[in-house]
C-alpha cells in the first residue's frame, strides 16, 4: 500500500515532532529563548533517535490535540508504527522562534528526519522536512498546527531525482498544478508513476489505499487537481519508477481562504 510508504513517514513528523498554534505576532529569536524549552526540544530529539516512545510520550499532555484532528492516542499508534516499520533514524530539531503566552510557550520549529526501511528485500531511504508551531503549558505539548512539510523515500541503484512544483497554499474550490519532472535524461528507459492526492486525518490515515500505476509518456507527471470547497489540509504525492530505482515524493497542500 503506497500509504505505508508515504504518509506514515509525514503524520509522524507531523503529529510527534510538528507542534503549533496560530502565528504569533512578535516572536523572539532562537537565541533568546528560555532555557527550559531548548532542554525540551533537545530531550525529545534524543528521545526520538533512541526510539524511547515512553520518553517521548511524556511530553503530550492527555489533552494533546493537532489541527488535523489526531489526539495523543492516534499520535502514540502513528509512531509506535513508524519507528516498526523504519531503522537507523536521525531527528533534527530546530528552533526557529518562540512566544511566551499567558499559559505557557508557542514555539516554531523545523523538524528533519532520515532513515532507511526494509521492505521484501527492497531498502527505502527517506528524508522528511516539517515546519511547524507548537505550544507548551505546564512542560507539555496541548496542540499543534503544521505550516509545511515534505517528505521522499528512494530506492534501487539509479532513483529518479524529480523537480517538483505544487503551489504551498490555495483557495478552497480553486484548481491547482502538480507537476514532478524527472531530471535525468530518458534515453530508452520507460517510467511508470501515478499521482495521489491524500486527506491528512486520522480517518484518511489508518485506511489503506490500492496503489495504481501508469505509463509516462512524457518525463515526469503533470497533473491538474482539484481543492476540495471547504479548509483543509492534503497530502499530494508523486510516484515515479524505472527499472533502476523508485522515487516517492510528499508535500502538504493546505486549502484555506
Amino acid at each position: 500500500m503506497l500509504r505505508q510508504l508515504t504518509s506514515l513517514p509525514m503524520l509522524t513528523l507531523s503529529v510527534a515532532l510538528g507542534w503549533g498554534l496560530s502565528r504569533p505576532a512578535l516572536a523572539a529569536s532562537p537565541e533568546t529563548a528560555p532555557s527550559d524549552l531548548v532542554q525540551a526540544l533537545d530531550q525529545v530529539e534524543a528521545a526520538s533517535d533512541t526510539e524511547n516512545l515512553e520518553a517521548v510520550m511524556a511530553f503530550y499532555a492527555p489533552t494533546f490535540a493537532s489541527a488535523d484532528g489526531f489526539n495523543r492516542a492516534q499520535f502514540e499508534q502513528a509512531l509506535r508504527e513508524f519507528w516498526g516499520q523504519y531503522s537507523d533514524l536521525d531527528y533534527e530539531i530546530e528552533l526557529v522562534s518562540w512566544e511566551a503566552n499567558p499559559r505557557g510557550i508557542t514555539a516554531e520549529t523545523v523538524t528533519r528526519v532520515k532513515g532507511t526501511q526494509v521492505r521484501s528485500e527492497r531498502q527505502l531511504a527517506l528524508t522528511a522536512e516539517v515546519r511547524s508551531r507548537q505550544r507548551f503549558e505546564s512542560g507539555q505539548i496541548v496542540y499543534q498546527e503544521i505550516l509545511s512539510e515534505q517528505s521522499q523515500l528512494t530506492s534501487g541503484t539509479e532513483p529518479p531525482t524529480l523537480s517538483v512544483m505544487l503551489p504551498e497554499q490555495i483557495k478552497p474550490g480553486s484548481t491547482y498544478a502538480f507537476d514532478a519532472i524527472v531530471q535525468e535524461p530518458l534515453g530508452e528507459r520507460s517510467l511508470m508513476g501515478t499521482a495521489l492526492d491524500e486527506g491528512v486525518t486520522p480517518e484518511d490515515f489508518f485506511a489503506p489505499r490500492p496503489l495504481t500505476l501508469d505509463v509516462l509518456n512524457a518525463g515526469g507527471l503533470f497533473k491538474v487537481g482539484q481543492a476540495p470547497e471547504q479548509q483543509d489540509s492534503r497530502w499530494v504525492s508523486a510516484v515515479v519508477i524505472r527499472e533502476n530505482g523508485m522515487t516517492i515524493h510528499t508535500r502538504r497542500l493546505r486549502v484555506e481562504q
